[in-house]
């Protein structure tokens, strides 16, 4: 269990707030708006008020007791900037910035953010990959090159093993887990015969795991 700091209840901040909740973390959220506020205080630890470009307002938070500090401000970069800077003067340990461009995240790298997320450039390049290659049904990239795909098995696997159908050597994949109507089997033994309805998880490069599902 971790103590978070999220500034910034726009959409991405709220579910942001509500997922740290539900996984059991200490949860802190400021806004200006006091409706918003009011509206969420009640689901998470603690909701405060307050305009937090203004350092006595960041001063009061007890910055340096969070574990993690996450600037979701939606309206208006300067304000984001302006905040990131001000949390890292202040102690905090680790500070998360939320941007929409590069160049914001080149700005908020370099005034005390140690990390940059892009949810909507993410969250679109997810949803293009999903629904332009055949047979995807989630993705997840680690690198520019290598990603996790979830994928329904090729019909010609059913009723063989994974040392059998050698789709390493074959496909450049490996297969990380496996699910099985309501079971998973987390790095699957070579001599795991498939069913018919099985999914897999399985890592590889992009290129080579898009081909591949082309082909199942």
């Amino acid at each position: 269990m971790k103590s978070v700091l999220i500034i910034g209840m726009g959409a991405f901040g709220r579910h942001l707030a509500l997922k740290m909740t539900e996984l059991k973390n200490d949860v802190m959220i400021v806004d200006k708006d006091a409706a918003i506020i009011e509206d969420m205080s009640s689901q998470v630890t603690d909701a405060q008020i307050g305009d937090c470009t203004k350092e006595d307002v960041l001063r009061a938070l007890g910055i340096g007791n969070f574990d993690v500090c996450f600037v979701t401000i939606g309206d208006t970069f300067q304000s984001s900037l302006e905040i990131t800077s001000l949390l890292k003067d202040l102690g905090a340990k680790y500070v998360i910035s939320k941007a929409s461009r590069d160049i914001q995240a080149k700005f908020l790298l370099k005034n005390g953010a140690d990390e940059v997320v892009y949810p909507d450039k993410d969250m679109a390049e997810k949803l293009a990959i999903r629904c332009s290659a055949n047979n995807v049904l989630d993705y997840f990239s680690i690198s520019n090159d290598y990603s996790i795909f979830e994928i329904p098995i090729m019909k010609s696997w059913t009723g063989r093993s994974i040392e059998e159908i050698n789709v390493r050597k074959k496909h450049h994949i490996n297969i990380l887990l496996i699910k099985s109507d309501s079971n998973t089997m987390s790095l699957p033994k070579a001599d795991y015969i498939f069913k018919e309805d099985d999914l897999v998880l399985v890592l590889g490069k992009s290129e080579d795991v898009l081909r591949f599902s082309d082909n199942i």
